[in-house]
């Protein structure tokens, strides 16, 4: 389950003379200078010949090729032509305009994860976000909230073609910060996973999944990047972003332990010490790691599978020597409580609101059909919310598969897991495990229209969604 550690005992203030070393920020030196080049540049007037806003930032969604690892190069869509996109480093209440250019083929849309934002420019059509036309822009802005890791990545279908929607490689990790005290440490490492070489495969039942045959993290196989240089004594921030489109991901690292003080970019009422960390597709966890360990070490899936097709990167100690040591085999367990509050609040909901998750066979060789209470979207029932009132969502999931289910534009608090009470811990993204019930509050804060769904790509393109509307 884990240690827990008091609060108060963490200090993540930069110690003086220390150094702050961002993930060659964030990639392999080259990215960001193409990222500030791009940065401040002016875009045309508008059609009236009034000027424009200058963009803070501006994405180019493009085809490139990237290369995983010397012998292995793939084409794909991506964010200013690397992988991940470029780090957005934005400020807690104050306003950002960012300016997105479309040069591939066909429309796309760009979603702001984790932001609690308008409906208009959070990038879901679903929530009348527009889509940016082949070849077009769009220049949006908006004010970051709510602090801490967060992404945007497409919100497109890919249905049956495996090289759309999050199979691609549009995504990229955005940090919000606060306005003032924000937290120092000091190392401070981004690290984003992804599946590469998606193919269909035959489950037990006939029908079909998804499964891969590269992972990479930020871009690069195991023992194809940079190491990370650490001294003893340092304290790492890791922030890491499973930007996976269908797979769950644990990450371990021998000899140390994760201090878990984020979920999904809030911090946790309880920062408990792990062995291994998991992370469902879209979501985030930070953690602080004590160097305390010398030597060479692989921070890596514990799973062969995964760190053999390449999900990990090497830790390298000063003036350590040797082969990297990777995690052995070991008792892969998480659990959401053991962040919580230790003496879990009862709250009495305003409304109560039962989501059941079911699954329809089509048949050899199809994808199976997902329902939220009977139902595939576009025909799910709309999801009444009242605005200030505590709404309580019981996620039934009676299907033998886990959904990361997410909700847009709003936080939920976790208060019952597999039947047992919980407070303090508040996410956009929940994995709901397969025959289990999972209850979560939300109070409707931001009005608007709000996407649910499940964060699994063959999930949500199978009707895996709903829509909640204010009433």
């Amino acid at each position: 389950m884990g240690s827990k550690v008091n609060t108060n005992q963490v200090d993540l203030r930069r110690a003086p003379g220390s150094s702050v070393f961002d993930r060659r920020e964030f990639l392999h030196g080259a990215a960001m200078a193409s990222v500030g080049a791009l940065l401040r540049s002016p875009p045309a007037n508008s059609a009236g010949g009034q000027p424009e806003k200058i963009p803070d930032f501006k994405i180019e969604i493009v085809e490139t090729e990237w290369e995983l690892s010397p012998k292995k190069k793939i084409r794909t869509a991506a964010y200013n032509g690397q992988i991940p996109g470029p780090l957005l480093r934005l400020t807690e209440g104050e306003p950002v305009t960012i300016e997105i250019v479309n040069r591939l083929d066909r429309e796309q849309i760009v979603h702001w994860h984790g932001q609690w934002i308008p409906p208009d420019v959070d990038g879901a059509m679903e929530e009348g976000s527009p889509m940016i036309s082949a070849g077009s822009r769009s220049l949006i802005t908006f004010v970051p909230k709510p602090t801490g890791l967060h992404w945007y990545h497409t919100h497109t279908a890919a249905h049956r073609d495996l090289k759309r929607g999050l199979y691609s490689g549009q995504l990229g990790p955005l940090v919000v910060e606060p306005k003032e005290n924000p937290a120092r440490y000091d190392q401070e490492q981004f690290l984003v996973l992804h599946d590469w070489e998606p193919y269909f495969m035959t489950s037990d039942d006939g029908s079909q999944m998804v499964d891969y045959i590269i992972a990479s993290i930020n871009g690069r196989m195991l023992g194809h990047d940079e190491p990370i240089r650490v001294r003893e004594g340092q304290r790492v921030l890791f922030h890491i972003l499973n930007a996976s489109a269908t797979v769950a991901h644990w990450l371990a690292l021998p000899q140390h332990r994760f201090q878990v003080v984020a979920l999904d970019g809030r911090p946790v009422p309880t920062q408990a010490q792990v062995d291994t960390l998991r992370l469902g597709p879209a979501e985030r966890v930070s953690a602080i790691v004590s160097m305390n360990a010398p030597g060479v070490w692989v921070l890596s899936e514990p799973r062969a599978k995964f760190r053999e097709a390449g999900m990990g990167t090497v830790i390298e100690y000063a003036n350590a020597t040797g082969e990297a040591q990777a995690p052995a085999s070991t008792n892969l367990q998480w659990h959401y409580q053991v962040f919580a509050d230790p003496k879990p609040a009862i709250y009495k909901p305003d409304v109560t609101i039962p989501l059941v998750f079911t699954s329809k066979f089509e048949g050899h060789g199809a994808l199976d059909r997902w329902m939220i209470n009977g139902k595939s979207f576009p025909a799910t029932d709309p999801i009444l919310l009242h605005e200030g009132r505590r709404h309580r969502l019981i996620f039934d999931n009676r299907s033998t598969d886990d959904h990361p289910v997410h909700l847009h534009r709003h936080a939920f608090e976790l208060v019952s897991f597999a039947k047992t009470p919980t407070s303090g811990v508040y996410k956009d993204v929940v994995v709901v495990p397969a025959g289990s019930m999972v209850e979560v509050d939300l109070v409707a804060d931001n009005p608007g229209n709000t996407l649910f769904h499940c964060h699994q790509q063959d999930h949500m393109d199978s009707g895996f969604m709903a829509l909640f509307r204010y009433a």
